[in-house]
């Protein structure tokens, strides 16, 4: 009976230390702390700056530090600081929804809108009915200081090789770069899917940065046009600051819009290197004068026209109505023992013809 008493009571140890160690045994836990509701910190801060008002932009939490689910309004704060200054606050009395919006828009004060081009870093701070918060959000920076001043007489003249944009040259300390902004105003119509070889289509709007320089301060060339379209260019000044390895901009007032139509009414380039080999008639063959020169690669090309003349008399083409595809000519209707004089025209698709080339001159030799 004594073993079998000390049997029941070392199993009845064993049990009572699994029921322990094993959930549930109507045991209670460890206590939990009670959760503090604190809103999660908000993690997409975004700024914007246009003329003296900057704009926030933020998404407002779902749950709050100890992954419960916000019920209530949330109260926000915002502040902002300058490098080295305390975090000043703007605003104390926003609330918002818990997975909402959030936004807000401050006018600068006048010290901040002035002067040189400066970081100026924004936080919101969200509490909760105790006033605590969980920390700050991450800063959204923009520029302090002041706009550059607008630009004036933009002007706009379409060359061969795109648009040249001009507009009046700031005085100094405004020694900016300068943002040109440029609206496709005939856009192609909607088309199937294009494949892997053909062309993207132009993109609607594109903006154009222009580094000043003491060469060129006042003018910028836009050679990603295309003939044929019309475009609105608008012009701005911008202050640019490198602040944490990051470039913002502070940009000034857009100008008045400038619509510019891309008519193509230049000639394509003047062949060159243009060279004439003669051969004499030789059994049964009559005699020639084949021709050859350099390519042009301008885009538009259709081809070119050939040339021929005598001493000094008139040019005449010799070439077919259609221009030659090729560069290279080969001219049958020649006489031996005569002279001739040769000059070749490149001709685009829009008929543009361009200057002759400089001549050259072959002599058919006497069978």
């Amino acid at each position: 009976m004594g073993s079998l008493s000390g049997f029941r009571l070392v199993a009845g140890f064993f049990t009572l230390a699994a029921c322990l160690f094993a959930a549930g045994c109507g045991t209670p836990g460890a206590p939990q702390p009670p959760s503090l509701n604190l809103p999660d910190p908000v993690e997409d801060l975004h700024a914007t700056r246009a003329g003296k008002e900057v704009s926030l932009s933020w998404t407002m939490p779902k749950k709050t530090t100890d992954r419960l689910m916000l019920r209530e309004d949330i109260q926000v704060q915002v502040c902002r600081k300058l490098a080295g200054s305390a975090c000043d606050p703007v605003a104390t009395a926003i609330a918002a929804a818990p997975g909402t919006n959030g936004a807000f828009t401050e006018t600068l004060p006048a010290p901040l809108a002035a002067g040189a081009a400066r970081p100026l870093s924004y936080f919101v701070e969200l509490r909760n009915r105790s006033g605590r918060s969980a920390g700050l959000s991450n800063a959204a920076v923009v520029l302090a200081g002041e706009a550059p001043p607008p630009i004036a007489g933009l002007a706009a003249e379409v060359r061969k090789e795109g648009v040249v944009l001009r507009w009046a040259a700031a005085e100094p300390p405004h020694q900016t770069a300068v943002r040109l902004h440029r609206k496709l105003l005939t856009p192609a119509a909607a088309k199937p899917k294009p494949g892997l070889l053909t062309p993207q289509p132009e993109a609607i709007d594109q903006s154009l940065l222009v580094q000043a320089s003491p060469a060129t301060p006042d003018r910028a060339l836009d050679s990603q046009i295309e003939f044929g379209q019309t475009y609105e260019y608008r012009a701005q000044r911008v202050a640019r600051v490198l602040v944490d390895g990051r470039t913002l901009e502070l940009p000034g007032e857009l100008s008045a819009p400038l619509r510019v139509e891309a008519v193509d009414v230049f000639p394509p380039a003047v062949p060159t290197e243009l060279a004439a080999v003669a051969t004499p008639a030789q059994d049964g063959a009559a005699a020639a004068i084949d021709l050859s020169w350099q390519p042009v690669t301008d885009a538009d090309l259709a081809g070119y026209a050939v040339y021929r003349r005598e001493a000094d008399a008139a040019w005449q083409r010799i070439s077919p109505a259609k221009p030659v595809p090729a560069p290279g000519f080969h001219d049958a209707q020649v006489q031996a023992g005569h002279i001739y004089r040769y000059a070749v025209t490149a001709i685009d698709q829009g008929g543009h013809e361009s200057a002759r080339s400089t001549e050259t001159e072959e002599t058919v030799p006497n069978p």
